[in-house]
Parts: C-alpha cells; structure tokens; sequence
C-alpha cells in the first residue's frame, strides 16, 4: 500500500531502486528536517553551552569545552533520535530489514560493473585522502580561541584535564559515534540524500552539501571546509547508493582525534 504525506511527493524515476518505498520530500519539508537539525545544535552551542560553563571547574578554556562536549553531545543524539521519528513514521516499523533499506545502510554498489561491496570499498580510502586534504586546505576562518578543541589539547589545562578523565573520553567517544555514524550522517546522507531527488533531481547531492554545511551554525567556521565535502561524502554516497560511504569517509576524523585524545588521558 502506498502512503503519501503532505511533505513528499512522488519519486522521479531517476531515484534509486530499492526493495523499500523511499517517498520524496518536498522542498520545505527537506528544510523542516533540516531547521530540526540545525537550529538545537546553534541554540545548545551559543546559549545553553555558555552558560552550562560557568558550573564546570577548570582552567583556561576547560570549562567552555566540558560544556561544548556535553551541549553538542546532546545535540548529536537528538538527530539520531528525529532520525528514529522520521524513518518509523514513514515505513511503519523499525526493523532492521526496513531501517537498512531505507537509510541507504547497505553495501556500495558500483554503478560501472554493478559489483556490491568487496572491492568496491576501496574507493573510501582515496575519499579519506580527499576528506583531509579539503578540510586543510579551507581552514581559512579561524575558531573562537575557547571553541577550538585543537587549542585545547595543545594547552596544558586542557592537557591537565584529560589526563586520566576516562569518564570524560567516554562521552567524547559518544560524541563521535553520533556524530559521524548515528547523528549528521546518518540524518544527511541517509534519510535526507534518497529523498532530495523528486525537489532537486541529478543535483540533489549538491543541494545535500550545501544544506550540510549550512547546517554548521553551532561552528559557522567550519561552513568553508564542509562546502568541499559534499565532493568526499554527498557524491559517493549517491554513486554508490550507500550511506556507509560518507559514514567511513566522515568518521576517519574521529577515529584518529580519538586516538590522539587516548594517548592524553592514558
């Protein structure tokens, strides 16, 4: 039974085929989802965070980081759970079967040769190159002194903080998990991309980009560096139908902060 809904329309028939029913978004329901996004993770960055600091203990920016961490830590698991809301409104149940389908969360398929996974996975590595080189090359806007975890690891506060906080490194890892494989990827690149082509067509994954970077006002300085990556993230992930490619690409990040971070509190 086909199920309509006053925000989507009915794909075009360039959409990718998939055992499960992917409806299309119309264009202000694509930018509903995305103010459901974006709009918490500004307000827990620029309101609740400042003063969430002024409880936490430490020196220097040690307090404004604690409260970054726990604010945007929230803000990550919020879009895991709208993710949640949206794919069980939509398909009516959240089994796995359907949840995989329906999240793109499938082996990439090579559009060339049609081979599914194996191989196919390699493309991730010249992507993490891609990633990295972008995300330097477009570091041009500096962050706020006390925003810049960067700054913090290289201070000795921040140094003095972390050395042994294994509680702390728990919930940054918590952050990371969302951030890269249960939040932002998985709310941009798999629900948002498949649904994004009945409003925007072959360009859908370029207007996926431009959405994510504007989606970074809780970190407006990073907008640059993610305009490149819809090239490393949004593209392949629709190349090769699969959501686990910008998942890998993205979370490459935060596997080596993590263990950077790791090599502090131990």
């Amino acid at each position: 039974m086909s199920v309509s809904y006053p925000l989507t329309v009915t794909a075009r028939s360039d959409a990718p085929v998939t055992s499960v029913e992917i409806p299309q978004l119309r264009i202000r329901g694509i930018l509903a989802i995305w103010a459901a996004a974006a709009l918490p993770m500004a307000v827990l960055a620029w309101l609740v965070a400042p003063v969430l600091a002024d409880s936490f203990a430490g020196d220097g920016h040690v307090p404004m980081a604690k409260a970054l961490i726990v604010s945007l830590a929230i803000g990550m698991v919020w879009q895991f759970v709208l993710v949640a809301i949206l794919v069980g409104r939509e398909q009516g149940t959240l089994r796995w079967s359907t949840v995989r389908e329906a999240l793109w969360l499938r082996s990439p398929r090579s559009p060339r040769s049609g081979r599914v996974g194996g191989r196919v996975w390699l493309v991730v590595i010249p992507l993490i190159v891609a990633f990295t080189f972008a995300q330097e090359l477009v570091a041009v806007v500096p962050a706020p002194e006390n925003r810049e975890f960067a700054t913090l690891l290289e201070s000795d506060a921040g140094k003095a903080f972390l050395d042994g906080a294994f509680g702390w490194y728990a919930l940054i890892l918590v952050f990371f998990l969302f951030n890269t494989v249960l939040g932002e990827e998985l709310l941009f690149r798999g629900y948002l991309l498949p649904r994004m082509n009945g409003a925007f067509g072959r360009g859908d994954w370029v207007a996926n980009g431009l959405l994510f970077a504007g989606y970074h006002l809780h970190v407006p300085w990073a907008i640059p560096g993610t305009l490149l990556e819809m090239f490393t993230t949004a593209y392949p992930t629709k190349r090769y139908r699969s959501a686990w490619i910008g998942i890998a690409v993205h979370s490459a990040q935060s596997v080596f902060l993590g263990i950077l971070i790791l090599t502090l509190v131990v």
